[in-house]
């Protein structure tokens, strides 16, 4: 297995296991809060794509991200993390749908670099935290699943069945 399909190997599972902690909440279950002053899932899930197409594209000009939804970015700045009730958020479909065609971009970015190309130094600001590019991508991998994290308390506070 070379360094490029460790990444993708991360990255896909850290895909899957988001949608398995959301798959079977309801759209009304992603603007639970697990106590006060927490961020939703919603927005969460808006933070976690807005998060991979920034931080890739920062460092990798020209990948071929999709078109966000009108607003998209706006609804899930961090300003918005926290007002009540949450209004206009979209629905978990959506989510998952975009969240997944970001995903699939990142992919497709890391299948034209080389094992030689993880090792160069990343510029952005997370250089500090990620200082090559394949730390970065494997940081965005790393984030979904902290934010995975996340969602089982909110699974836990609806009552839902315990994943693992």
């Amino acid at each position: 297995m070379t360094g490029i399909d460790a990444i993708r190997t991360s990255l896909r599972s850290t895909q899957q296991l988001v949608n398995w902690f959301i798959g079977d909440l309801s759209d009304a279950d992603l603007l639970v809060r697990p106590v006060e002053g927490a961020n939703h899932i919603a927005w969460q899930m808006g933070h976690l794509i807005l998060s991979e197409r920034n931080l890739i594209g920062t460092e990798l000009p020209g990948v071929g991200y999709p078109e966000l939804p009108a607003g998209f970015a706006e609804r899930h700045a961090k300003a918005t993390a926290t007002i009540d009730p949450p209004v206009g958020f979209a629905d978990k479909a959506a989510y998952l749908g975009v969240f997944a065609q970001t995903r699939e971009s990142t992919v497709a970015a890391l299948g034209t670099l080389t094992d030689a190309d993880l090792d160069r130094p990343t510029v952005g600001s997370m250089a500090h935290i990620a200082p090559t590019l394949g730390s970065l991508i494997l940081l965005v991998a790393d984030h979904s699943l902290m934010h995975g994290g996340q969602f089982t308390v909110v699974r836990r506070k609806l009552g839902k069945p315990i994943l693992f």
